[in-house]
């Protein structure tokens, strides 16, 4: 194996996070943000680069141009990686930034390469290389749900992906075909075709409530599905926001804003 090989055990239920056991040598790079504690000995340094190997071997300007992509999936020009410089194991964690699942993938056992969204990527063994996979189908760039730019994790390595609620892993066959929500796609496997698809239906499009697009899959491969996106999340927190913010205390009620003027909230 070109990546080093990494220990785990995924700790939690809502707010899980990740603790990787570091022999002598051992490396892990992780996205910044994602540290939550680590053991005495091993080392943080902050690095330029997609992860891999081959980046060491590489100039300055082709760390940068290659650190530059990331910069279009959303995240940081930097990567943090943390080496067991001691003797011994060692452990570091990372946490999940919002309730979710931590999901484990064996690169070696997923033909070397997964697709995902620009927000799933958690942490990975020292040689998985963090890329950008550009989308050449305008349908699915403009109304995917990810533009034209996703994450591409590739190598031999253990990667760790994070995404909210539940995760399901769904293996297609060849010819099957799975609809999904945009924003409900995590990540799949390279022979797995996506694409978007229009729902049909003039009333479903107006007033069904679940959008103008899906997401189309089909096999062969396989294909993670979270439950809870982010943006789900975050849209409920900000309805709530406004709807508190306002003291509007009768929600759910028959007597809804006469029940906010007897309790004395427009007094």
């Amino acid at each position: 194996m070109n990546a080093h090989e990494l220990d785990y055990q995924i700790y939690g239920e809502e707010m899980q996070f990740v603790e990787i056991e570091l022999d002598p040598y051992e490396t892990v790079i992780a996205e910044a943000g994602s540290f939550m504690m680590m053991d005495d000995g091993i080392e943080l340094a902050t690095i330029f680069g997609d992860g891999s190997h081959k980046e060491e071997n590489t100039g300055i300007w082709d760390k940068v141009f290659s650190a530059g992509k990331r910069l279009l999936t959303g995240e940081s020009l930097f990567m943090t990686a943390f080496t067991h410089a001691g003797t011994g194991k060692k452990r570091v964690s990372f946490a999940s930034p919002y309730p979710g699942r931590i999901v484990p993938l064996d690169l070696t056992e997923l033909e070397g390469k997964i697709i995902c969204q620009k927000d799933a990527f958690l942490c990975a063994a020292k040689g998985v290389s963090v890329g950008i996979e550009f989308s050449r189908r305008l349908g699915r760039g403009f109304f995917g749900g990810e533009g034209f730019i996703m994450q591409k994790l590739e190598g031999d390595g253990l990667a760790f992906l994070h995404a909210g609620g539940t995760i399901v892993e769904k293996e297609l066959a060849i010819g099957e075909t799975l609809r999904v929500d945009t924003g409900c796609l995590v990540g799949f496997t390279r022979d797995v075709d996506y694409d978007i698809e229009m729902i049909k239906g003039v009333r479903n499009m107006l007033f069904g409530g679940e959008g103008l697009f899906y997401a189309r899959l089909q096999g062969p491969g396989k294909v993670w599905i979270q439950s809870l996106p982010f943006s789900r999340l975050a849209d409920r927190v900000v309805s709530a926001s406004r709807h508190y913010g306002g003291k509007n205390k009768g929600e759910g009620s028959v007597l809804g804003g006469l029940g906010n003027l007897l309790d004395g909230d427009n007094w």
